[in-house]
């Protein structure tokens, strides 16, 4: 299916992206992280053509639903690889990687291995990572999806929390969720994808009420489908 993507964020704002399986949500943040490459088309981040940079060349972190931990290091050295790939680590560093740990309530497990901490615990590894490299971008491609829903609205809410903590302007977020109910508390707005392009974009309460667009109205199962 040929996709075609129009979309722009403002710098600062928790976008959701929602939509069916299959709609292109994954394929625009990959497209966004530099995992894909457009076959035309430009991306543009702060004013910027990245279009032709790898992944490490942009100004974003992305988080993913198999949080992409390595399992041969511990949870210190995990995380100190937001700040460089080398596995030196200056004192400086290690106050920074001990601090981010604190952050998201996971103090003195930095020896620990990722195959010994829960799925949610390894998401809250994941995020000290992405906040520690401190990047004005940060792409979520479902990673609290396989977590309980009671687990998941905490995990969102310190996500919230270490944007806030961040300074400003606050990191901005593009999310995608197959629980439009995620969205409802931080995402300023939510785009709707289908059929590999963003069909309908608005205010969150709007558009996740259906009063926005007919297509968000049944797809959230608002709205009768047609006959």
């Amino acid at each position: 299916m040929p996709m075609r993507f129009d979309l722009a964020v403002e710098a600062g704002e928790w976008l959701a992206l929602i939509g069916p399986s299959g709609a292109g949500k994954s394929t625009l943040l990959d497209l966004a992280a530099g995992f894909l490459r457009p076959t035309a088309g430009r991306i543009f981040m702060a004013g910027r053509d990245v279009t032709g940079l790898s992944p490490a060349e942009r100004p974003l972190s992305m988080l993913f639903q198999e949080n992409n931990l390595f399992p041969g290091l511990d949870v210190f050295r995990n995380v100190a690889l937001g700040l460089s790939p080398r596995h030196r680590v200056s004192k400086a560093d290690r106050k920074r990687v001990e601090a981010a740990l604190a952050a998201v309530g996971l103090e003195g497990y930095g020896r620990r291995r990722p195959a010994e901490m829960s799925g949610g615990e390894r998401q809250r590894v994941a995020l000290a990572r992405a906040f520690l490299r401190r990047r004005p971008l940060i792409l979520l491609d479902e990673p609290f999806a396989a977590l309980g829903p009671a687990l998941r609205r905490d995990m969102l809410a310190l996500l919230a929390r270490l944007r806030r903590e961040g300074g400003e302007p606050p990191a901005t977020v593009v999310m995608v969720t197959h629980h439009p109910e995620d969205a409802a508390r931080d995402a300023d707005r939510v785009a709707y994808l289908e059929a590999g392009s963003v069909a309908a974009i608005g205010a969150t309460g709007p558009m996740l009420s259906g009063q926005a667009d007919a297509r968000v109205a049944r797809y959230l199962g608002l709205a009768e489908r047609p006959g």
